[in-house]
């Protein structure tokens, strides 16, 4: 019962994140210190069942990202096509040694 309590407060969270960023538009919210209308740059990365490798300006996100926050969302992500495994390994991927929270793992 607990997880499933979890699980609906990480879903409202996120919901209320995206109605933020689009309430906020063009002031650009930041979520997990990454502005929202930056946000579309890793999906290439993270979605889809061959992705390509990050780009550049996704690598420059992710290494100002703010991995114990993102890791609050984890299990919100597959709403959004987003594979969480994938997600957590850009930082490998990009190169940097970058300290990933265990339970994002």
């Amino acid at each position: 019962m607990a997880k499933v309590s979890e699980k609906l407060m990480v879903y409202c969270l996120v919901a209320i994140f995206v109605v933020i960023a689009m309430v906020e538009g063009a002031k650009g919210a930041t979520i997990c210190n990454i502005p929202s209308s930056w946000l579309n740059l890793c999906r290439p990365a993270v979605t889809g069942r061959y992705p390509p490798p990050p780009t550049k300006q996704c690598c420059l996100l992710i290494k100002h990202a703010d991995l114990n926050c993102l890791c609050n969302f984890k299990d919100a992500l597959p709403a959004f096509n987003i594979n969480p495994s994938r997600a957590f390994a850009l930082p490998k991927k990009c190169k940097y040694n970058l300290h990933i929270p265990p339970k994002c793992r």
